[in-house]
């Protein structure tokens, strides 16, 4: 991703009262939790992290966090009962749970136990993001964002007010389109598989092929490269890739 800053620098997301906005994420499988806390960080939260009940319980005491990520099967303990520890010491905190589980029972459960919100894994990053975003924003934590802006060149995206212009133009895209152009600008000069896009932006229980792919960079490079030095460039058998024009 490219923006003002690089992304090593991009800005922490901060409350109107410039303190950073804290995550806590449980989870026991290593690389789901470091990718979850990877793709967080780059989002501009302040990350910490717990692979067990007893020790999330712990970070949670130490870190006061403003909101929580929560496995629902965890090693030493279910992550119902996480959460109940969690609310005795920190009555209103908000915890999304992540579940295998996808059972109304299973739902129910866990919004009964208190949790705020769940998805059920596998689970797109961009999903999780907007969820946790979401929740703070029903716990009335304003937040100043001021990596909302992602820049490629003359091309700007505007994640929170979902506007979009190139060399000062405003260009109007439809939702998907929008998904389409926020994946490849968070890439910018790194090639995409169709499998790739399809994943992120269609996620994986989408039953088309990578025709649609296709259709829709046809339809984003008309109003994206309509007329001006091309930024979306195929490359034959491998995918495609957004870059600065030249």
């Amino acid at each position: 991703m490219t923006s003002a800053n690089s992304p090593t620098e991009r800005p922490v997301m901060r409350r109107a009262d410039g303190s950073p906005v804290t995550v806590l994420v449980v989870d026991d499988e290593p690389m789901l939790a470091e990718m979850l806390s990877m793709a967080l960080r780059f989002e501009g939260w302040e990350v910490h992290s717990a692979g067990d009940g007893r020790t999330a319980i712990a970070r949670a005491r130490e870190t006061r966090p403003d909101v929580v990520v929560l496995d629902v099967m965890l090693p030493d303990m279910t992550g119902l009962e996480v959460l109940g520890k969690m609310r005795a010491e920190i009555a209103h905190l908000p915890v999304l749970l992540l579940t295998a589980k996808d059972s109304v029972e299973d739902r129910i459960a866990g919004l009964t136990a208190g949790g705020d919100d769940y998805v059920t894994k596998p689970f797109s990053i961009e999903e999780v993001v907007l969820r946790l975003r979401a929740l703070l924003r029903r716990t009335g934590i304003t937040l100043h964002d001021s990596g909302a802006q992602i820049v490629v060149g003359d091309l700007i995206l505007d994640e929170d007010s979902h506007e979009v212009t190139r060399g000062g133009d405003p260009i109007t895209l439809t939702s998907t389109e929008f998904e389409l152009l926020r994946f490849f600008m968070r890439n910018p000069k790194r090639v995409l598989s169709k499998a790739q896009i399809l994943d992120r932006v269609w996620n994986y229980d989408f039953g088309g092929t990578s025709n649609i792919v296709e259709l829709y960079v046809s339809y984003l490079r008309k109003k994206i490269d309509n007329g001006r030095e091309p930024m979306i460039h195929t490359l034959r058998g491998a995918g495609y890739v957004l870059k600065p024009a030249t």
